[in-house]
């Protein structure tokens, strides 16, 4: 198994990339989301309706159907049951609020557990290189979360890489390198564990600099 991991500008066009990633046939189980709330998203859709962790209900999942394209495919194929329907609120220094749901967010809570403040990041960063990626690509993507981005990963057997490569791509998912230079342009070189959480005006500013 290898895991391809892809960074999301906006929630939505990372939930259409998982409602895409289960219609296509990826099992739920080898899907994970690691998305930063610091602009409420999640608890938005929580106020607006049922929670997407919420199953005691009649299983209606409120971010895949606000979730665009990602919608209609993953709403026909009861994308309530799937990864979505386990997403959850995270506490993470330097990163602030984080919804998260699958592997990967529990490889990162387990690798934190027990540990001081900040683990959790240590977890997250752990985490991703423990499914694969080097660590200049885990820098990468713990600031894409940090700076408002979703993070979503899927394993995958060597045979379904770049069919799962291209849904990715096709739901404007960034790589590490591609992310990783326009970040390195503005001076930036590690991920900082100590670092404050962005504000949401500062997350607004950074979405838009590379729409």
């Amino acid at each position: 198994m290898s895991t391809i991991t892809r960074l999301y500008d906006t929630h939505t066009e990372a939930m259409d990339a998982v409602s895409a990633l289960e219609a296509a046939g990826f099992g739920a189980a080898d899907i994970s989301v690691i998305s930063n709330n610091a602009d409420n998203w999640h608890e938005s859709h929580r106020h607006h309706g049922r929670s997407p962790g919420d199953m005691n209900g009649d299983g209606e999942n409120d971010v895949a159907e606000g979730a665009g394209k990602g919608a209609a495919t993953g709403g026909a194929l009861g994308v309530g049951a799937g990864v979505l329907a386990g997403l959850g609120m995270l506490a993470v220094p330097g990163l602030g609020p984080v919804v998260a749901a699958g592997w990967l967010a529990s490889a990162a809570v387990a690798g934190a557990a027990g540990a001081a403040a900040g683990g959790a990041v240590g977890g997250i960063l752990g985490a991703l290189k423990e499914a694969g990626h080097d660590d200049d690509d885990a820098h990468v993507y713990a600031e894409g979360v940090r700076r408002g981005g979703t993070l979503v990963s899927v394993r995958v057997n060597e045979t379904e890489r770049a069919r799962a490569q291209a849904i990715l791509d096709e739901s404007r998912g960034w790589d590490a390198a591609a992310r990783g230079a326009a970040y390195r342009q503005t001076g930036w070189t590690r991920f900082d564990p100590a670092g404050a959480p962005y504000t949401t005006d500062e997350i607004a500013a950074e979405r838009a600099r590379y729409r």
